[in-house]
């Protein structure tokens, strides 16, 4: 089954959000939504995640679900700022948030905000869990090797797939997070690969590419299909082994910079996309430890 995907690009990051909704009975689901932050001010704003919810208004959609591939290290996630405007919805993620949050947890002082259960979250996946976005089923498939906590959301012939898979022409994503494991990407990836070549694919960042003596520029793109990725991934596709993966993962993932929003993004998708506290004087902080990254 076929659902309706609305995709919406956050520019700052390379973010791809989308409104996934069931044409038959108007139930939806919003994936990887962002909250805009700007780092020089410290200031937050609801501008984007206000397209997703004029999205839902607009064609009378009943969101279910808020769904997060994993928690992102290079945006904040609006899914609390949603919550609040969609109160029928509950926040997903995969169940290895939990490593996740030990892992950090301590970095961050977080230990005390992050002992319940779900931390924010209203729900937990496990592997290949099934739910229903309508009528149209869906699969919370794992995709461990970017992040321990990744999952991938195949919903009816609609596949997103996190930080996992790229663009074709941008390859896969970095796997020297706390964690990441480039032979465990590998791998995933291959159990993506077995789905129908004309399965849709919906990536979560891309940048656009820019124009140089070795190929044309093109403007950003979020939407591709397991076909296609099989033939032409740079990284990735049909044919290249896992030992070749790895040292083509592990040599790039050498030369990439810390993400520039790594420090204040954890610190609020660890909980879900909640802000920090407000301490006594009416002001929320966010924590910068040294020499930890």
């Amino acid at each position: 089954m076929q659902p309706q995907v609305h995709a919406f690009h956050h520019a700052d990051t390379g973010t791809w959000s989308y409104v996934v909704a069931d044409p038959s009975t108007w139930q939806a689901a919003i994936i990887d939504p962002v909250l805009d932050f700007d780092a020089k001010s410290g200031r937050t704003s609801d501008t984007f995640a206000r397209q997703l919810l004029a999205c839902v208004r607009e064609h009378g959609l009943q969101v279910r679900w808020l769904l997060e591939t994993h928690a992102h290290a290079d945006h904040l996630s609006a899914a609390q700022w949603l919550s609040a405007q969609l109160p029928d919805a509950m926040v997903a993620i995969g169940q290895g948030i939990r490593e996740v949050q030990r892992t950090f947890a301590p970095v961050f002082d977080l230990e005390d905000r992050l002992a319940t259960p779900h931390a924010s979250f209203d729900c937990l996946f496990g592997d290949d869990d099934t739910f229903g976005v309508g009528a149209i089923k869906a699969i919370a498939i794992p995709v461990p090797g970017h992040t321990r906590d990744s999952l991938a959301y195949l919903i009816g012939d609609a596949l997103f797939t996190g930080d996992s898979l790229f663009m074709p022409d941008a390859g896969t994503a970095r796997c020297d997070f706390p964690g990441g494991d480039a032979a465990m990407l590998y791998r995933s990836i291959q159990r993506l690969f077995q789905l129908p070549d004309d399965t849709r694919v919906f990536v979560c960042h891309d940048y656009g590419i820019k124009a140089d003596d070795t190929r044309p520029g093109r403007e950003p793109r979020g939407e591709t299909t397991i076909g296609e990725q099989k033939r032409a991934n740079i990284h990735v596709h049909e044919g290249v082994s896992e030992a070749e993966y790895v040292a083509l993962r592990e040599a790039r993932d050498a030369t990439l910079a810390v993400p520039a929003l790594i420090l204040p993004a954890l610190q609020v998708n660890l909980r879900a996309g909640a802000l920090p506290d407000r301490a006594p004087n009416g002001i929320r902080y966010l924590r910068i430890p040294l020499d930890q990254f």
